[in-house]
């Protein structure tokens, strides 16, 4: 087993060297959790939107709902795709499991839930009147959602984020959906679960700098861009 002076020594060496297995997993891991982000987005927002500005029977029940899923585990979600994907499974004909498709819809659904649920939120704190303004103005709906989602962005950004940071470091979905096959579907959290269960830390520590340095220049820029659309 690796000290782990040498396994982050190593780790940095993997990561300064281009070393092709390693960044082939981050790869898989941006390219799945970037297409699940911007597949689940458009729809969660409006949906977002449909909550915080509409009136109609079980309004209440679907934000309850909403806010009760953000804690679901991802492994249910896993759980929950692999019994529908798998072979005596009703959606087993389609042959998804074990693929980067069934990662993509097993993110979808964990990110729905809090772009939906902190997407409701910002659009709640929005001032009525800009939505009320724009359809007097003669806006049609969809311009009229545009403006009071700009209202909002900042807050909308925030969940964007918040949706991507937690499927993009997920472990249980992508296990059970995934498969941990190596250049298809082993991305940046199944990959250090193997590395470490195996006691070889250095990939996992490499994979785990990408992770952090990620997570820092998305707060980053959030906070710049932010900072930059507050008035002086």
């Amino acid at each position: 087993m690796e000290t782990l002076g040498n396994a982050t020594s190593n780790a940095l060496f993997l990561l300064i060297s281009g070393d092709a297995e390693l960044w082939q997993i981050v790869a898989i891991s941006f390219q799945v959790s970037i297409t699940a982000i911007l597949i689940a987005t458009p729809p969660a927002l409006l949906t977002a939107f449909v909550l915080a500005y509409g009136r109609f029977p079980g309004r209440r029940v679907l934000i309850s709902l909403f806010s009760t899923l953000l804690s679901i585990p991802a492994v249910v979600i896993g759980l929950t795709f692999y019994l529908l994907l798998s072979r005596q499974g009703p959606l087993g004909d389609w042959r998804l499991l074990f693929t980067q498709t069934a990662m993509i819809l097993g993110q979808i659904a964990l990110s729905f839930p809090i772009l939906v649920a902190m997407g409701h939120s910002a659009l709640q704190s929005a001032d009525r009147r800009a939505w009320e303004t724009a359809l007097t103005l003669g806006a049609n709906p969809l311009r009229a959602v545009s403006t009071v989602m700009w209202e909002v962005r900042f807050g909308l950004l925030a969940a964007l984020l918040a949706a991507f940071g937690r499927i993009v470091a997920e472990v249980g979905a992508s296990m059970m959906l995934g498969g941990n096959i190596l250049n298809y579907t082993r991305n940046i959290p199944t990959a250090i679960a193997l590395e470490t269960s195996k006691g070889e830390f250095a990939q996992g520590i490499a994979l785990g700098i990408v992770l952090l340095t990620l997570s820092f220049t998305l707060n980053a820029l959030f906070y710049h861009l932010r900072g930059g659309g507050q008035p002086a």
